[in-house]
């Protein structure tokens, strides 16, 4: 009776969250303006749920785009598919979005609010398997630990309700990795196909996801190994056993891969490729993929790896049913591509093609919530110092290393994804953004807990007669023990205030070590502080300041400064000069333009000296600091200056 009411008890605070994390994350939905990735999403999402049509957006898959634009389907829209980025142009997806948000008649913010109701459910979604995973791992109420630092996460919030495939790519992989350890605790023909189903909507969410591929394969490796290494001394009597058993594994990781992409993968792109003409289709993918190194092999010569893989993907665009696989492997073909690229950032200083390997370790540190540090730094050292220590029991590392995996295969497993993908992510030159560790993190939150909970809970009880000595024992234990959770108590109230004043404008957020919400810039920018999500403030703020005939506007973002600002607003960029020359006397700057425009950049990277914004640095000179840009006047939200001329 006691367990059933206290797991109630652990429900409604689960509950609490959850509410918490939907309250914030539908005030941002409310006050932020269309950031620049849902410019692409959204008309793009359209197209799939009310044309059945794939040929917008192809590098990122469909689940989040299609579901968030299910509700605006109610709205009934006009959409311009008459217009060339529809008709003859190849993925065209951001003259698309400009089109069906602010040039179709539509209610483009009332688009873009109900675009937002299904991401935030997803972000929900996975808020609840953060708490059933952990709750497997540690129990009902400690579980309650990872799932508050990911429904309070300033990042979760920021990018859980926008029209993007960041957490749901979080949720693909705990969906996933959830079912895949049921399996591997009760190995039944029904937990296979729950694995094989989870697997294949990890699919839909993200092209990050098909890293689980990998991880599955090297877990199931490890726990073949560690069967052979435990039975050693009968290994040779025993070797066509294990034989067998790899080949059961691999069978089952078949099955597994298999359900997914055949019962979830195709019959979602077969839907959303019914009404893409295939002669479109064929001509899109060979116009992409045309341009993706090394590109189509060209007749009579031999292909290579990606080059063998763009002309099975032309091969397989000809072909009415294996078409929608075809669309599926273009995308994975464009993300490795542009993974590849890199992309122009601002980061510590400096504009450069990328970050390099210290990017996410940084990123991590200054974004994260002092607390969350706190909890997830500790975690660390002390989970690093007990895996190092010698061992009480007198065990080889080996054979601890094998009781671990046996015993904590659930945590073995979350480490194993999370080295990989660090492991790749850190090598990889596209560096744009927080969000792309974000399938990672509620599993460093579980992680932290588990050890926290061990922590926590060691208390020394003496053995033998009870003595004044060993009740005195007795009581410090105990009261280092309380004095444990009260820390841990005042850390999550104190996330939960860090985050409750960042609000709204959770994705500028930075913690005390990265200059603040309203410092972060000088760190870094782009998404992680500036993706146009401040437009509508802007436009709050002109409102407010009707001497404002004119103002010239820079911006960076998914919105239209000329569907928000209407006749007030001037585009304009460096090259054209200080508009008070003009007679406008008002100048709003995206700080990601700012900074791109401003800093230093490295090495062997160039920049023309009209982008870079030395007459308004002139008048307006930065004070000297890494990431300082010309000061001020105003700002609206975090991330518009605004400069009265």
């Amino acid at each position: 009776m006691f367990r059933k009411v206290s797991s109630s008890l652990a429900w409604w605070v689960f509950g609490s969250i959850a509410v918490v994390s939907f309250s914030f994350m539908l005030w941002a939905a409310r006050t932020d303006a269309p950031i620049m990735d849902e410019l692409a999403h959204i008309p793009a999402g359209y197209g799939y749920v009310h044309n059945l049509d794939y040929r917008l957006n192809p590098e990122h898959p469909p689940l989040v785009k299609a579901l968030a634009m299910l509700p605006v389907l109610f709205l009934n829209p006009q959409f311009p598919t008459g217009s060339a980025a529809w008709q003859s142009q190849v993925n065209a997806q951001w003259d698309m979005g400009a089109a069906f948000l602010y040039q179709s008649g539509n209610d483009a913010m009332a688009i873009v609010s109900t675009a937002r109701i299904f991401p935030i459910i997803i972000t929900l979604l996975a808020l609840l398997f953060v708490y059933l995973l952990a709750r497997g791992i540690m129990g009902n109420w400690w579980a309650l630990l990872p799932a508050a630092l990911f429904g309070l996460s300033p990042t979760v919030i920021a990018h859980g309700h926008y029209v993007t495939t960041d957490v749901g790519a979080a949720f693909g992989v705990l969906f996933s990795l959830y079912f895949f350890l049921k399996y591997v605790d009760d190995p039944s023909v029904k937990h296979l196909w729950y694995a094989g189903l989870a697997f294949g909507v990890a699919q839909i969410t993200k092209f990050s996801t098909p890293f689980l591929v990998p991880v599955f394969i090297f877990l199931a490796f490890t726990l073949w190994l560690r069967n052979i290494l435990v039975d050693r001394p009968g290994m040779v009597r025993r070797g066509r056993t294990f034989a067998m058993r790899a080949l059961r594994w691999i069978a089952r990781l078949a099955l597994i891969f298999g359900i997914g992409y055949i019962f979830i993968v195709y019959p979602v792109y077969f839907l959303f490729t019914l009404h893409y003409p295939v002669a479109k289709q064929v001509a899109d993918t060979t116009s992409i993929l045309s341009s993706v190194a090394p590109g189509l092999t060209p007749a009579g010569e031999t292909c290579r790896f990606i080059g063998c893989l763009a002309d099975l993907d032309v091969w397989m665009a000809h072909s009415p049913v294996l078409r929608p696989f075809a669309e599926y492997l273009l995308g994975i073909l464009m993300v490795l591509q542009r993974a590849d690229g890199g992309n122009t950032i601002y980061f510590m200083g400096h504009v450069a093609l990328s970050g390099g390997p210290l990017y996410f370790p940084i990123l991590f540190l200054l974004k994260e919530t002092i607390p969350t540090l706190i909890i997830v730094l500790t975690g660390l050292v002390l989970g690093a110092w007990w895996t190092l220590r010698r061992d009480p029991h007198g065990r080889t590392r080996m054979e601890r290393a094998l009781d671990y995996v046996g015993v904590n295969f659930a945590e073995f497993s979350m480490i194993s994804f999370i080295v990989l993908y660090w492991g790749y992510s850190m090598r990889s030159p596209l560096n744009i953004g927080i969000r792309h560790l974000l399938p990672t993190i509620p599993l460093i939150y579980i992680l932290a807990a588990g050890v926290w909970k061990k922590w926590v809970m060691r208390i020394s009880l003496p053995s033998g007669d009870v003595t004044l000595a060993s009740l005195g024992l007795a009581a410090r234990s105990f009261t280092r023990a309380a004095f444990k959770y009260l820390v841990l108590i005042v850390l999550v109230l104190w996330l939960f205030l860090e985050t409750a004043f960042a609000a709204p404008y959770f994705l500028s957020y930075f913690n005390e070590f990265g200059g603040g919400t309203w410092g972060g810039y000088r760190y870094v920018t782009d998404s992680n502080y500036d993706w146009g999500q401040d437009l509508l403030r802007l436009r709050s703020f002109v409102d407010a300041h009707p001497e404002i005939q004119k103002i010239g506007v820079d911006y960076f973002g998914g919105g239209s400064p000329s569907y928000f600002l209407g006749a007030k607003e001037v585009n304009w960029w460096s090259a054209r000069g200080n508009p008070a020359d003009q007679g406008i006397h008002w100048l709003a700057v995206s700080v990601n333009t700012l900074e791109l425009a401003t800093q230093p950049v490295l090495s062997g990277e160039t920049r023309t000296a009209s982008d870079t914004y030395a007459w308004l640095a002139a008048i307006r000179p930065p004070a000297p600091g890494m990431g300082n840009v010309p000061a001020p006047d105003y700002r609206a939200g975090t991330s518009i200056f605004i400069y009265h001329l």
